[in-house]
């Protein structure tokens, strides 16, 4: 070990520890300040696991997927260092590896265009590439950029494995190109017609090899399903892992998962929802199997789990229920309406969006969100617009922006700045009528500090 890779260790220990002495955040500054020091703290910090790593990458469900992930292996007893909180950057993974000591694995969210930062550092045994949908387009681009930067990051980590989500026609894509390179690829997806209505506007229509529009034989959401094309030269592959007998509702999700290396069918079930969060158990399921973690772990590990960053959190506020969720980007959001109608209770909504660099300026990507099924309802005498049995409200810093949207989708809603704000319109509503409160990336934070402050954890 070279003198300015043991500086870099030192140093960033000691960031770390001055941060935690202050009561600040160390997801983020001991990283920057080891890598300022050694640009390949993270290589030189890998030897240290003694299994290896599993990266967690995807559009949308990476932080909860990598948080259940890294529970589940160390539910088996093994040490695990993880960024937990969302700093999926190279200085976030940086800082999650600068504990001292070794530790069995290490479980890392990756942002998209930082995976060729971070895969030819750390090396990892597995890739779990989740989904690809629009996100941040000034920062971002669209969607072929990021793919490139993927197989471009694959390449220079030619021991990583990836394990791809098999339903996604772009997450394909990259696995293609990523196997005729020389990468391992295995699959994951759910196995079954769920029945669901498609998104209005998918992410991806037309075939990754020749560009002739997509046929679906269903579709669990979005792009994702059995897709192939009319060609014959691109398909949804046959699975290496599926989920059947979905069920999905208000209080969680249900399913079995059949695949390699499993004697039998695994039945596991979560107190969370939505079909995406299918998906995301599924993969991190995954992971932990290749990690060497039974079925009966993984579900115990899922059983004492509980959202802490935001997604889905549950609160009671004056006696209302408020829950509390990420929505980023058009799929995260037409998700989000999906889970909110899956609640068959009348209900009020706090639509937040804001524009600082994390979040992207650019915000044009409301109108691709299927606001419009929503839109049944009528102006109430307070202002609020219920749509059907909702109530709505917009804020964030772009709040005039989200009202706009909600007019062209037929609704009124009232700005609020804050979730107090929020309730306060909604307050002549029955107190059985939860709060559903989405915001994109800046604004999650804040409004969950806010809800602490409030009121109690569900």
């Amino acid at each position: 070990m070279g003198a300015r890779s043991l500086l870099a260790r030192g140093l960033g220990r000691l960031t770390a520890a001055g941060l935690h002495l202050a009561g600040r955040s160390a997801s983020q500054l001991p990283g920057r300040v080891a890598l300022a020091v050694d640009p390949h703290a993270i290589a030189n910090l890998a030897p240290k696991l003694v299994h290896g790593s599993l990266v967690v990458c995807g559009t949308n469900g990476k932080t909860t997927t990598n948080n259940v992930l890294a529970s589940a292996i160390e539910a088996g007893g093994a040490r695990v260092l993880c960024n937990r909180v969302g700093a999926n950057m190279a200085p976030g993974v940086a800082a999650a590896l600068l504990p001292g000591g070794s530790a069995d694995w290490a479980v890392m969210e990756a942002d998209e265009l930082s995976t060729i930062n971070i895969l030819p550092e750390l090396r990892p045994r597995y890739l779990l590439l989740l989904n690809l949908f629009r996100d941040q387009l000034d920062r971002a681009g669209e969607i072929d950029r990021v793919q490139d930067v993927i197989v471009s990051a694959l390449a220079a980590s030619p021991e990583t494995t990836l394990v791809a989500c098999g339903d996604d026609p772009l997450v394909m894509g990259v696995a293609a190109r990523a196997r005729k390179a020389g990468t391992r690829v295995l699959t994951f997806g759910i196995g079954e017609d769920l029945h669901l209505p498609a998104d209005r506007v998918p992410e991806a229509r037309f075939c990754q090899v020749c560009g002739a529009e997509l046929t679906y034989d269903y579709r669990a959401y979005a792009q994702l399903g059995a897709f192939r094309c009319p060609n014959g030269d691109f398909c949804r592959p046959s699975l290496n892992w599926q989920a059947t007998g979905v069920e999905v509702g208000r209080t969680g999700v249900s399913f079995t998962v059949a695949g390699d290396g499993l004697e039998e069918p695994v039945r596991l079930s979560a107190s969370f929802g939505g079909v995406y969060m299918v998906y995301n158990l599924l993969a991190a399921f995954v992971g932990a199997h290749l990690a060497g973690v039974d079925a009966a772990t993984f579900q115990r590990a899922l059983d004492g789990y509980h959202p802490e960053n935001g997604r889905l959190q549950h609160f009671r506020v004056d006696g209302r229920e408020v829950v509390l969720n990420l929505a980023k980007n058009p799929t995260g959001f037409n998700q989000n309406i999906s889970l909110m109608l899956a609640d068959d209770r009348k209900k009020a909504a706090f639509f937040v969006i804001n524009d600082n660099y994390n979040d992207g300026k650019d915000i044009s990507w409301i109108w691709d969100v299927d606001f419009e099924r929503l839109a049944v309802g009528a102006p109430c005498r307070d202002g609020v617009v219920k749509a059907g049995d909702l109530a709505v409200v917009a804020g964030g810093h772009r709040a005039e922006d989200v009202r706009v949207r909600m007019k062209y989708a037929g609704l009124e809603a009232p700005v609020a700045h804050t979730v107090r704000e929020a309730l306060d319109a909604v307050a002549d509503l029955p107190k059985d009528r939860p709060l559903y409160v989405l915001t994109n990336y800046s604004a999650l934070w804040p409004a969950k500090a806010e809800l602490e402050g409030m009121g109690e954890r569900l």
